[in-house]
């Protein structure tokens, strides 16, 4: 089986740290850890297809009910070209 995130892009200037497809709820995702000039952080990855239902709030929503989301973390959400939507967070400048 084909994984749904192999064409995921990543910005030339992003060190990827660590990166499983997982499930949240009822969704499969990316998840990843990544740095990016001098900032760790953190992104939940959906198929746009899969949230095609979804406000961007549920979603939100949803990425926050994860226990590695730590308590008031910011959080950015982000749909791209490439059928991804990114939602990232625990940011942490280094």
């Amino acid at each position: 089986m084909k994984s749904k995130f192999k064409d995921v892009p990543i910005d030339e200037d992003t060190t990827i740290l660590f990166q499983q497809e997982a499930r949240l709820g009822n969704y499969d995702v990316l998840y990843q850890k990544w740095l990016w000039d001098g900032i760790v952080a953190e992104s939940i990855i959906f198929a746009k297809e899969d949230v095609k239902d979804l406000e961007d709030e549920e979603i939100e929503k949803l990425v926050k009910s994860s226990p590695i989301v730590k308590e008031g973390s910011k959080i950015t959400l982000k749909h791209s070209d490439s059928g991804y939507v990114f939602v990232n967070f625990n940011f942490d400048i280094q």
